[in-house]
């Protein structure tokens, strides 16, 4: 079914893993993909494999965190299909460490990755549309970003993977709000899959199977991704959904809590019992992944 005929996606990280598995999906529901990835033989062989399967793609491989060079992925997706409707944001990395061996270079490489690589190629597809919006011209515009259940609970020894990933799940909040005057939808994403990256510290428990459903595979998130890419999704803006294997939900955000309130300042030996009281009436948070 080709959910998605001629609309063309532009998804990063896309060589292997989840951005794989999206780019093939895509290309299957009719779509125009360009594959971004850092490694460009890994990106060569998914469009190889969308082309001999009769698809459409182009690969590339610019670096998502400069700003000019991620102008140059739009570039390319407007040169070659000639108009950009879906960008996928996926491309990460991790360097996990407990917080207290963290170091500035651990920190800034994957926070620079995740958060600033969302941020730039994500700018300069919303002035595009922007753009065209006020030019007259109907937009049909999704961003898809990449958040994580680290970023939704935290998780141990991920600090700086968890904190690029909570500013993800913000971002898709105010990116949803700001952009939906021009036609374009952003939602986010917290999926649990097999990867290179959850490889390296899930391995047992993401084994795949020797028989059966294979719980972890990156191809359980993809039709997820596909039909919130399709024009089918044009009502649906500012979600998490986390999606992992069979499962399908959407992640409660941030909401005002129980409160106490007085007509004048709190004292200083007011605060702890008023505290105490609001923690009783305070449903208690997910637990820290790890803790």
């Amino acid at each position: 079914m080709n959910t998605c005929e001629n609309r063309v996606v532009i998804i990063t990280g896309a060589g292997g893993g989840l951005g794989r598995s999206y780019a093939l999906a895509f290309a299957e529901a009719g779509a125009k993909v360009l594959v971004n990835d850092i490694n460009r033989e890994a990106a060569d062989a998914v469009v190889a494999q969308i082309v001999v399967q009769g698809g459409s793609a182009v690969a590339n491989s610019d670096d998502i965190t400069c700003y000019e060079a991620a102008a140059g992925i739009l570039r390319q997706a407007l040169e070659c299909f000639g108009d950009l409707h879906v960008l996928v944001n996926n491309a990460g990395i991790c360097r996990d460490r407990m917080f207290s061996s963290l170091s500035e270079a651990d920190w800034d490489q994957v926070v620079t990755v995740h958060l600033k690589g969302h941020f730039c190629i994500a700018s300069h597809a919303a002035r595009y549309w922007r753009d065209r919006s006020k030019a007259g011209i109907v937009v049909s515009g999704r961003i898809i970003n990449t958040s994580s259940g680290a970023g939704l609970q935290g998780s141990i020894g991920q600090s700086n993977y968890a904190a690029a990933k909570g500013g993800i799940a913000s971002l898709t909040l105010v990116q949803a709000a700001e952009l939906q005057r021009y036609g374009v939808t952003v939602n986010a994403l917290a999926p649990a899959a097999r990867t290179g990256m959850t490889e390296q510290v899930f391995a047992d428990v993401m084994k795949k199977p020797e028989a059966g459903f294979d719980h972890f595979a990156p191809e359980n998130v993809a039709p997820l991704v596909v039909w919130l890419g399709s024009e089918a999704s044009a009502a649906v803006s500012g979600q998490m959904f986390e999606v992992e294997g069979g499962k399908l939900s959407i992640a409660v955000g941030w909401r005002h809590g129980p409160e106490q309130i007085k007509q004048k300042r709190w004292e200083v030996d007011e605060i702890g019992n008023a505290v105490s009281q609001l923690l009783e009436q305070l449903a208690p948070a997910e637990k820290v992944y790890g803790s």
